[in-house]
């Protein structure tokens, strides 16, 4: 991957859309390494990866281990999707929208996952689409998470809903530009 390249491609795509790319660079390795080590390789589930834009998520993933037919990557943004089909062979690339995921998951790949991982900007959209994303996510899961964010804001994108599900934040990443932290979500 380059990373020049990466960043070219994604600032483009922000600038025509911001709405729909939540940052203005993709995610550093140290960001991504840290969101793909939540993942337990002992489940042998597929992994869900929503938002992964140019993929350094998904390569932090299949470092860690995790088999390129186990990936099942929502990605809309099209170029972001042929991106991806051509980077990472075996993996499954789905262009649709990771706020209707039962709209856009075909019957074969609707779960359960080990492990939901998301790059989606969620600070853009509104209080109740968050939290409907981290409860069909962790519905989509097996035994009720993980789904593991990335923001970079100093409060949860979705705040914890005593009996329904639980957050914990990771230590910021100053690594990363700007800096960010990861926080996974479990089932109550």
């Amino acid at each position: 991957m380059s990373v020049g390249s990466d960043w070219l491609r994604f600032i483009g795509a922000w600038l025509k859309k911001p709405g729909l790319i939540g940052a203005v660079s993709p995610s550093g390795p140290a960001l991504a390494q840290l969101m793909a080590s939540g993942v337990d390789l002992s489940r042998n589930l597929p992994v869900l990866e929503l938002g992964p834009g140019t993929g350094v998520v998904t390569r932090a993933l299949l470092d860690r281990g995790v088999p390129a037919n186990r990936l099942v990557l929502v990605e809309y943004h099209p170029d972001f999707c042929q991106l991806l089909t051509e980077r990472f062979p075996g993996v499954h690339v789905i262009r649709g929208d990771a706020y209707d995921l039962a709209a856009t998951l075909p019957a074969s790949f609707a779960g359960p996952f080990a492990a939901v991982i998301s790059s989606l900007p969620l600070m853009v959209k509104p209080p109740a689409t968050r939290r409907a994303l981290v409860e069909d996510a962790l519905r989509r899961t097996a035994g009720g998470g993980p789904l593991i964010q990335f923001s970079y804001a100093f409060k949860a994108p979705v705040p914890a809903v005593p009996g329904v599900f639980g957050v914990t934040p990771s230590p910021w990443v100053f690594a990363n530009v700007p800096p960010a932290r990861v926080w996974t979500y479990l089932s109550a």
